[in-house]
């Protein structure tokens, strides 16, 4: 099979999906537009330049994410109000790799901007698609990632535009959650279109990311969310002196915020140098490591899909503790399997810190339910099989129904 992903390739999300089709047997040809530049560690049959809503601007060495909250926050503002406006010149040039490659199935890999930027792509005539004696258009999937619809699509009049042509366009739905099947149907995506619910990178490889063999003895929290706007780390550094009041020997450990300006600045006001330990962008194999060193992950996240990151902490034994959203309540029942908090509250992020670290018991009844349910919903191998019969029944049934 010929497939387009249209993604930010930087993103280790879209990484650990598109691998697999690359390193499987299945034979498939790969291609990339990416909206950001990149290079990749993997072969792919072609690697193509597509920048949207000022993507060109960023440098390739930068990561998602890179950049103080504040600075994230009024990037994203800006984007959302001005970052439409670029999709039809844009789309244009997506337009003509389409046409070139003439792959069976285009997936784009979040809705704002990858998926606006296919569906503006797709709406117009793009000519003749060969294969022997037969002319079709590819097939059109779009993924939804954590905040899609909750923070970007009603942001802006443009975005709320183009979030509904996507849902119009498209063929089938990937979602992290199932959550987001409902609001993309709200959105627009019909009731005959095709949905499948995995988390968006795949899912949790098992050999990187397993318990210990002995559980966590050091009272270690980690959060491995780095620095993101929909993230209310202000909230999680000001807990940090509550829990330190009971429990002096707690240690934190955070993930992708070494050298971040606005980080040092809370860690130095709150006075809490010693006991935080800020880690710069670590690989995926190193986390699995950092992870079993840990009793407690934590994500306060105000908008969110399936965090990656938190199903990995689970996976290694870590107890989770996340914002109370309805995203993570598919995962998470509280007060069995970890615990949910409000994310714009520093008590009780505290509260279910010290909860956490109290109760052993509840760590080691969490750990053996996460395990069940990471292997069961979350395991990378079964999910990426499962893309691939997808991907397949996408053609299988788009072509029947034309043909019919």
């Amino acid at each position: 099979m010929r497939l387009l992903f249209v993604t930010d390739a930087r993103s280790p999300i879209s990484q650990n999906w598109i691998r697999f089709f690359a390193e499987c047997e299945r034979g498939d040809e790969i291609y990339i537009a990416s909206t950001f530049e990149c290079e990749m560690d993997f072969t792919v049959k072609r690697l193509e330049f597509t920048p949207v809503a000022f993507s060109a601007a960023k440098k390739q060495t930068s990561r998602p994410g890179s950049a103080s909250a504040r600075t994230l926050g009024l990037r994203t503002l800006f984007r959302q109000w001005f970052g439409p406006l670029t999709i039809p010149r844009s789309a244009k040039k997506l337009r003509a790799f389409i046409r070139e490659v003439q792959p069976d199935i285009v997936h784009a890999m979040r809705v704002p901007y990858e998926g606006m930027l296919t569906a503006r792509a797709l709406s117009g005539d793009l000519g003749t698609w060969r294969r022997g004696a037969t002319t079709r258009p590819p097939k059109f999937i779009v993924s939804t990632w954590g905040n899609d619809f909750t923070l970007h699509a009603p942001s802006t009049p443009l975005m709320r535009y183009y979030t509904r042509l996507t849902m119009n366009k498209v063929n089938a739905l990937h979602a992290d959650t199932e959550r987001d099947v409902r609001l993309a149907r709200e959105w627009g995506l019909s009731g005959d279109k095709a949905a499948l619910v995995v988390p968006g990178n795949g899912g949790v490889r098992s050999d990187v990311f397993y318990q210990p063999v002995e559980p966590v003895k050091n009272p270690v929290i980690i959060n491995p969310r780095g620095v993101r706007p929909y993230v209310r780390n202000d909230s999680f550094f000001k807990a940090i002196p509550l829990v330190l009041a009971k429990r002096s020997d707690a240690q934190f450990v955070c993930s992708s915020m070494q050298g971040e300006a606005q980080v040092l600045q809370w860690v130095r006001e709150l006075k809490i140098e010693n006991i935080v330990e800020l880690l710069p962008l670590v690989s995926y194999t190193e986390m699995g490591d950092i992870f079993r060193a840990a009793q407690i992950v934590i994500s306060p996240s105000v908008h969110d899909g399936t965090p990656n990151s938190l199903l990995e902490g689970m996976a290694c034994g870590c107890f989770p503790i996340a914002g109370d959203l309805e995203s993570i309540r598919e995962w998470i029942t509280h007060g069995q399997n970890g615990l949910l908090v409000n994310p714009n509250d520093p008590q009780s992020i505290a509260d279910a810190i010290l909860l956490g670290l109290e109760r052993e018991d509840l760590r080691q009844d969490a750990a053996g339910l996460n395990a069940k349910m990471i292997s069961a919903r979350a395991d990378y191998g079964v999910n990426m099989k499962k893309v691939a019969e997808f991907y397949e029944e996408v053609v299988k049934y788009t072509r029947t129904h034309v043909d019919t």
